[in-house]
């Protein structure tokens, strides 16, 4: 549906309408000063699940760590991984290199200008591609994300839920319709600016927006029930107690997580879910002692957080503890320098925060040790 006249001079009225509002309201985010493939590649990947404030720190810092594809490539995956650290969702980072080193053996180091070739790369999508291809080669490809669904939805008062295949295909349709030959990137952006700033998911802003009058949602007065809010569902709360062992000097000991599954070979605190009821000291020896560790002791609750991941919100305590460890334990004993810059859970990086031992870069700093409670919705 569109509000009002042919499809055609709708769409133009469209594309002209947001295309001058994106030149004068587009925020200044540095992956569109030089939007290069692998800017406009890297961009996408951290912004998946991520918010812009987020990323604006971590983009500028994994750049200058990581200049090129090549540099990305040649590097050891641990440091990918810590220079990732703070966004969260590390399969991304993973996929993220593997495409790299992909792109240096099959694409001579440059990003591929056709879309069988990119979608072949691990972790890029349809829209992934889309945008990359639109953006750093003006190749007319459409583009649909959450913010771009949303604002499809309500200029064409699609009200089915937007993660129905049916509605998706819908949407996508739209979308090849709606992108100019010339210069799709700034069309994409525009679609995806305005979903971000304008038409976002409660309250939209109608009266800034620069296509209100071409919104069929907003002409049946439903620009609130357009799309359906998502029901979601509350995530369990689990209990979880983590061994802090300090071994004098800043030095913690890390455990390493399984090489497959969630997080996979990242350092943590050595840790333990409390079932309900169960006493938390008793269930952390058990696991400190099922991974080879003697002369357990766990004492007095140091520090309290609390962390949102996945489909879980974890409620973790650290407790000072004292331990041996015979050979063959997967534990390793990290030094400040080696905290800054080792791959480390969100989850142990809130604990030790809160236990009062800050890294930076090669220097610590011993804080008094203080009990604290922190709330992130993102990993």
């Amino acid at each position: 549906m569109t509000p009002s006249g042919s499809f055609p001079a709708w769409r133009t009225r469209l594309r002209r309408a947001l295309l001058a509002w994106y030149r004068r309201e587009a925020r200044d985010l540095p992956w569109r000063r030089d939007p290069s493939p692998y800017r406009v590649w890297l961009s996408e990947i951290m912004l998946q699940q991520t918010q812009v404030a987020t990323v604006r720190h971590h983009f500028t810092r994994f750049i200058a760590r990581f200049p090129s594809i090549g540099a990305l490539a040649a590097a050891p995956e641990d440091e990918v991984l810590a220079a990732w650290q703070g966004l969260g969702y590390y399969r991304r980072a993973r996929q993220l290199q593997a495409a790299a080193r992909v792109v240096m053996e099959r694409h001579h180091g440059a990003f591929p200008l056709e879309v069988a070739d990119a979608l072949a790369l691990p972790g890029v999508g349809r829209y992934t591609a889309g945008a990359i291809l639109s953006i750093a080669h003006r190749k007319p490809l459409p583009v649909v994300d959450g913010n771009v669904a949303r604002v499809l939805a309500r200029l064409l008062a699609e009200d089915g839920p937007p993660e129905a295949a049916r509605v998706q295909a819908r949407l996508w349709a739209a979308a090849a319709e709606l992108v100019p030959r010339r210069d799709p990137g700034a069309w994409n952006q525009a679609l995806m600016e305005l979903g971000a700033l304008v038409c976002i998911p409660r309250r939209p802003d109608c009266p800034a927006c620069p296509v209100a009058a071409l919104c069929a949602a907003r002409a049946l007065g439903r620009v609130d029930s357009i799309p359906p809010p998502r029901r979601r569902r509350r995530p369990p709360v689990v209990e979880v107690a983590a061994a802090w062992i300090d071994r004098g000097g800043g030095r913690l000991t890390l455990a390493r997580r399984p090489s497959r599954g969630v997080l996979a070979g990242f350092w943590e605190l050595p840790q333990a879910d409390v079932a309900a009821a169960a006493d938390p000291r008793a269930e952390l020896t058990a696991v400190l002692a099922r991974m080879g560790a003697k002369r357990i002791a766990v004492g007095e609750a140091l520090a309290r957080v609390e962390h949102s991941m996945f489909n879980r919100r974890a409620q973790l305590t650290a407790y000072s503890t004292r331990a041996s460890w015979g050979k063959g334990a997967e534990v390793s004993v990290a030094s400040p320098a080696e905290l800054a810059d080792r791959p480390i859970t969100t989850a142990s990086r809130k604990l030790i925060r809160a236990v009062g031992l800050r890294t930076v870069g090669p220097r610590s700093v011993r804080l008094r040790t203080a009990t604290a409670t922190s709330r992130n919705s993102r990993v």
